[in-house]
Protein backbone atom coordinates (compact mmCIF):
# COMPACT_ATOMS: atom_id res chain seq x y z
CA UNK A 1 0.00 0.00 0.00
CA UNK A 2 1.50 3.15 -1.15
CA UNK A 3 0.84 6.68 -0.46
CA UNK A 4 2.41 9.15 2.06
CA UNK A 5 2.58 8.92 6.10
CA UNK A 6 3.12 11.92 8.12
CA UNK A 7 5.23 12.28 11.06
CA UNK A 8 5.94 15.36 13.43
CA UNK A 9 7.05 15.81 16.88
CA UNK A 10 5.16 16.72 20.30
CA UNK A 11 5.96 20.32 20.24
CA UNK A 12 3.57 20.38 17.00
CA UNK A 13 0.68 20.62 19.64
CA UNK A 14 -1.64 18.96 17.79
CA UNK A 15 -4.41 17.70 19.84
CA UNK A 16 -4.77 13.85 19.96
CA UNK A 17 -8.09 13.14 18.18
CA UNK A 18 -6.70 15.28 15.10
CA UNK A 19 -3.55 13.57 15.18
CA UNK A 20 -4.97 10.43 15.29
CA UNK A 21 -7.96 11.38 12.75
CA UNK A 22 -5.70 12.09 10.06
CA UNK A 23 -3.58 9.27 11.03
CA UNK A 24 -0.30 11.59 11.96
CA UNK A 25 2.70 9.61 14.25
CA UNK A 26 3.85 11.80 16.54
CA UNK A 27 7.78 11.55 18.38
CA UNK A 28 7.32 12.70 22.05
CA UNK A 29 10.02 15.04 23.50
CA UNK A 30 10.87 14.65 26.71
CA UNK A 31 11.04 16.97 29.91
CA UNK A 32 12.69 16.44 33.31
CA UNK A 33 11.90 17.83 36.58
CA UNK A 34 15.38 16.37 38.32
CA UNK A 35 15.59 12.53 38.04
CA UNK A 36 11.48 12.41 36.83
CA UNK A 37 11.88 12.25 32.43
CA UNK A 38 8.28 12.41 31.45
CA UNK A 39 7.24 11.82 27.47
CA UNK A 40 5.75 15.36 26.56
CA UNK A 41 2.02 14.97 26.13
CA UNK A 42 2.30 10.68 27.06
CA UNK A 43 3.41 10.45 30.44
CA UNK A 44 2.35 13.50 31.61
CA UNK A 45 -0.61 15.65 31.09
CA UNK A 46 -0.23 19.10 30.44
CA UNK A 47 -2.32 20.04 33.27
CA UNK A 48 0.37 18.22 35.66
CA UNK A 49 3.13 19.78 33.71
CA UNK A 50 2.19 23.45 34.33
CA UNK A 51 0.84 22.21 38.18
CA UNK A 52 4.64 20.96 38.65
CA UNK A 53 5.73 24.12 36.65
CA UNK A 54 4.30 26.51 38.90
CA UNK A 55 5.54 24.90 42.01
CA UNK A 56 8.81 23.98 41.23
CA UNK A 57 11.92 26.03 42.95
CA UNK A 58 13.81 24.63 39.45
CA UNK A 59 13.23 25.19 36.06
CA UNK A 60 12.70 21.87 34.43
CA UNK A 61 15.12 20.82 31.16
CA UNK A 62 13.78 19.38 27.97
CA UNK A 63 15.09 16.86 25.50
CA UNK A 64 15.17 15.82 21.73
CA UNK A 65 14.25 12.19 20.81
CA UNK A 66 17.33 10.15 19.59
CA UNK A 67 17.73 9.34 16.09
CA UNK A 68 16.84 5.83 17.27
CA UNK A 69 13.36 6.69 18.28
CA UNK A 70 12.83 8.37 14.87
CA UNK A 71 14.71 5.16 12.89
CA UNK A 72 12.10 3.03 14.67
CA UNK A 73 8.80 5.16 13.69
CA UNK A 74 9.94 5.24 10.16
CA UNK A 75 10.53 1.38 10.15
CA UNK A 76 7.82 0.62 11.51
CA UNK A 77 5.24 2.69 9.08
CA UNK A 78 7.13 1.58 6.19
CA UNK A 79 6.51 -1.64 7.66
CA UNK A 80 2.51 -1.77 8.09
CA UNK A 81 2.33 1.41 4.93
CA UNK A 82 4.67 -1.05 2.05
CA UNK A 83 5.84 1.22 -0.96
CA UNK A 84 4.62 4.09 0.97
CA UNK A 85 7.15 7.36 1.72
CA UNK A 86 7.07 9.34 4.69
CA UNK A 87 7.37 13.26 5.80
CA UNK A 88 8.80 14.16 8.54
CA UNK A 89 7.96 17.86 9.90
CA UNK A 90 10.27 18.99 13.23
CA UNK A 91 10.60 21.87 15.52
CA UNK A 92 12.71 24.37 14.26
CA UNK A 93 16.19 23.44 13.86
CA UNK A 94 17.32 26.71 15.55
CA UNK A 95 15.80 25.67 18.86
CA UNK A 96 16.38 21.86 19.12
CA UNK A 97 18.09 19.15 17.48
CA UNK A 98 15.21 17.45 16.65
CA UNK A 99 15.52 18.17 13.39
CA UNK A 100 18.68 16.65 13.30
CA UNK A 101 17.84 13.47 14.85
CA UNK A 102 15.42 13.12 12.07
CA UNK A 103 17.38 13.02 9.50
CA UNK A 104 20.43 10.75 11.41
CA UNK A 105 17.37 8.86 11.88
CA UNK A 106 16.52 8.35 8.24
CA UNK A 107 19.81 7.17 7.33
CA UNK A 108 19.63 4.61 9.89
CA UNK A 109 17.18 2.08 8.37
CA UNK A 110 18.10 -0.77 7.71
CA UNK A 111 15.81 -1.30 4.47
CA UNK A 112 16.14 2.72 2.46
CA UNK A 113 13.23 4.11 2.60
CA UNK A 114 11.56 7.47 0.40
CA UNK A 115 12.04 9.71 3.86
CA UNK A 116 11.71 13.78 3.58
CA UNK A 117 12.65 15.28 6.59
CA UNK A 118 11.79 19.43 7.29
CA UNK A 119 12.88 22.31 9.35
CA UNK A 120 9.36 23.77 10.21
CA UNK A 121 11.27 26.91 11.27
CA UNK A 122 8.48 27.23 13.96
CA UNK A 123 7.04 25.72 17.07
CA UNK A 124 4.09 24.87 18.78
CA UNK A 125 0.40 25.45 16.53
CA UNK A 126 2.97 27.03 13.65
CA UNK A 127 5.09 23.32 13.20
CA UNK A 128 1.10 22.12 14.02
CA UNK A 129 -0.32 23.97 10.94
CA UNK A 130 2.37 22.32 8.75
CA UNK A 131 1.96 19.39 9.71
CA UNK A 132 -1.98 19.56 9.48
CA UNK A 133 -2.14 20.58 6.35
CA UNK A 134 0.30 17.97 5.18
CA UNK A 135 -1.79 14.94 6.40
CA UNK A 136 -4.95 16.48 5.02
CA UNK A 137 -3.23 16.74 1.70
CA UNK A 138 -1.50 13.20 1.66
CA UNK A 139 -5.01 11.75 2.89
CA UNK A 140 -6.83 13.54 -0.46
CA UNK A 141 -3.95 11.51 -2.43
CA UNK A 142 -1.58 14.78 -3.11
CA UNK A 143 1.75 13.35 -4.21
CA UNK A 144 5.27 14.11 -2.25
CA UNK A 145 6.01 17.35 -4.07
CA UNK A 146 2.52 18.88 -3.74
CA UNK A 147 2.66 18.39 0.22
CA UNK A 148 6.20 19.64 0.46
CA UNK A 149 5.34 22.77 -1.71
CA UNK A 150 2.29 23.31 0.53
CA UNK A 151 4.17 23.41 3.88
CA UNK A 152 6.72 25.82 2.56
CA UNK A 153 4.04 28.38 1.05
CA UNK A 154 2.61 28.15 5.10
CA UNK A 155 6.15 28.76 6.21
CA UNK A 156 6.33 32.19 3.67
CA UNK A 157 2.89 32.92 4.78
CA UNK A 158 2.52 31.85 8.35
CA UNK A 159 2.59 34.76 11.35
CA UNK A 160 2.76 34.23 15.09
CA UNK A 161 2.92 36.77 17.69
CA UNK A 162 2.53 35.95 21.52
CA UNK A 163 2.33 37.25 25.13
CA UNK A 164 3.60 36.10 28.25
CA UNK A 165 3.35 36.61 31.43
CA UNK A 166 7.08 36.86 32.41
CA UNK A 167 10.16 36.70 30.41
CA UNK A 168 11.87 34.92 33.49
CA UNK A 169 11.16 31.34 31.81
CA UNK A 170 12.48 32.21 28.08
CA UNK A 171 15.97 33.86 29.98
CA UNK A 172 16.35 30.64 31.61
CA UNK A 173 16.12 28.54 28.76
CA UNK A 174 18.44 30.80 26.80
CA UNK A 175 15.56 31.95 24.05
CA UNK A 176 15.85 35.63 25.24
CA UNK A 177 18.86 37.69 26.83
CA UNK A 178 18.44 39.14 30.34
CA UNK A 179 18.13 42.85 29.40
CA UNK A 180 15.05 42.12 27.42
CA UNK A 181 13.73 39.95 30.72
CA UNK A 182 14.29 42.84 32.97
CA UNK A 183 12.81 45.16 31.10
CA UNK A 184 9.52 42.91 30.91
CA UNK A 185 9.40 42.79 34.25
CA UNK A 186 8.72 46.11 35.62
CA UNK A 187 6.92 48.77 34.76
CA UNK A 188 3.83 46.96 33.70
CA UNK A 189 5.56 46.50 30.37
CA UNK A 190 3.96 43.47 28.28
CA UNK A 191 6.68 42.45 25.00
CA UNK A 192 4.80 41.39 22.28
CA UNK A 193 7.07 38.42 20.75
CA UNK A 194 7.52 36.33 17.90
CA UNK A 195 9.55 33.82 15.64
CA UNK A 196 11.51 34.94 12.83
CA UNK A 197 11.83 33.31 9.50
CA UNK A 198 14.15 30.49 11.16
CA UNK A 199 12.26 30.60 14.29
CA UNK A 200 14.04 32.19 16.90
CA UNK A 201 12.33 34.44 19.55
CA UNK A 202 12.27 38.20 18.99
CA UNK A 203 11.18 41.45 20.40
CA UNK A 204 8.28 43.01 18.20
CA UNK A 205 7.01 45.78 20.66
CA UNK A 206 6.91 46.57 23.96
CA UNK A 207 3.64 48.11 25.12
CA UNK A 208 2.45 49.00 28.63
CA UNK A 209 -1.21 46.30 29.85
CA UNK A 210 -1.83 43.42 28.67
CA UNK A 211 -5.43 44.99 27.33
CA UNK A 212 -3.28 47.53 25.20
CA UNK A 213 -0.73 44.45 23.96
CA UNK A 214 -3.64 42.30 22.95
CA UNK A 215 -4.82 45.09 20.77
CA UNK A 216 -1.08 45.86 19.83
CA UNK A 217 -0.80 41.94 18.37
CA UNK A 218 -4.47 42.40 16.53
CA UNK A 219 -3.09 45.64 14.69
CA UNK A 220 0.49 43.76 14.03
CA UNK A 221 -1.65 41.28 12.14
CA UNK A 222 -3.88 43.56 10.53
CA UNK A 223 -1.02 44.83 9.11
CA UNK A 224 -0.07 41.16 7.88
CA UNK A 225 -3.39 40.20 5.78
CA UNK A 226 -5.07 43.13 6.10
CA UNK A 227 -9.00 42.01 5.27
CA UNK A 228 -7.72 38.64 3.52
CA UNK A 229 -9.46 35.40 4.49
CA UNK A 230 -7.44 33.66 7.04
CA UNK A 231 -7.45 30.63 9.20
CA UNK A 232 -6.29 31.34 13.02
CA UNK A 233 -5.28 28.95 15.98
CA UNK A 234 -4.83 30.46 19.28
CA UNK A 235 -3.04 28.51 21.80
CA UNK A 236 -2.07 28.95 25.70
CA UNK A 237 -0.32 27.51 28.60
CA UNK A 238 -2.01 27.28 31.80
CA UNK A 239 -4.40 30.15 31.20
CA UNK A 240 -6.96 29.85 28.47
CA UNK A 241 -9.54 32.67 29.08
CA UNK A 242 -6.20 35.10 28.43
CA UNK A 243 -5.75 33.22 25.16
CA UNK A 244 -9.54 33.43 23.89
CA UNK A 245 -9.95 37.28 24.66
CA UNK A 246 -7.13 37.66 22.79
CA UNK A 247 -8.87 35.43 20.36
CA UNK A 248 -12.31 36.89 20.19
CA UNK A 249 -10.27 40.10 19.77
CA UNK A 250 -9.01 38.96 16.42
CA UNK A 251 -12.59 37.74 15.78
CA UNK A 252 -13.95 40.50 15.46
CA UNK A 253 -11.62 43.21 13.78
CA UNK A 254 -10.34 40.22 11.42
CA UNK A 255 -11.59 38.42 8.80
CA UNK A 256 -11.04 35.04 10.01
CA UNK A 257 -12.61 32.12 8.09
CA UNK A 258 -11.76 29.52 10.54
CA UNK A 259 -10.55 28.84 14.24
CA UNK A 260 -8.58 25.95 15.72
CA UNK A 261 -7.71 26.18 19.70
CA UNK A 262 -5.16 23.67 21.34
CA UNK A 263 -3.50 24.43 24.82
CA UNK A 264 0.35 24.40 24.22
CA UNK A 265 2.46 20.92 25.46
CA UNK A 266 5.04 20.18 28.68
CA UNK A 267 8.12 21.00 26.04
CA UNK A 268 7.22 24.39 24.92
CA UNK A 269 5.76 25.39 28.64
CA UNK A 270 9.02 24.80 29.60
CA UNK A 271 10.35 27.90 28.19
CA UNK A 272 7.18 30.11 27.57
CA UNK A 273 6.25 29.45 31.23
CA UNK A 274 2.71 29.28 32.26
CA UNK A 275 0.16 32.38 31.23
CA UNK A 276 1.46 32.52 27.44
CA UNK A 277 -0.58 33.33 24.91
CA UNK A 278 -0.74 32.76 21.13
CA UNK A 279 -2.07 33.23 18.05
CA UNK A 280 -1.18 31.52 14.65
CA UNK A 281 -3.00 33.12 11.51
CA UNK A 282 -2.01 31.92 7.74
CA UNK A 283 -4.41 32.95 4.36
CA UNK A 284 -6.74 30.15 3.96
Amino acid sequence: MGGIKIVTDSTADIPKRVREQLGIEMIPLKVIFGTDSFLDGISISNEQFYERLTSSSTLPTTSQPSPVEFTEAYERLMKKFPDSAIISIHLAAVLSGTFQSAIIGSTMMEQAGDVTVIDSKSVSYGLGMQVVKAAEMANAGASKDEIVAAVEAIQQDMKMYFLVDTLEYLQKGGRIGKAAALFGSILNIKPILKLDKEGEVSAVDKVRGTKKAMQRIIDLFKADFGNDPIEMTVGWTHKRELALELAALAQAQLNVHHIRQTDIGSVIGTHAGPGAAALFITRV
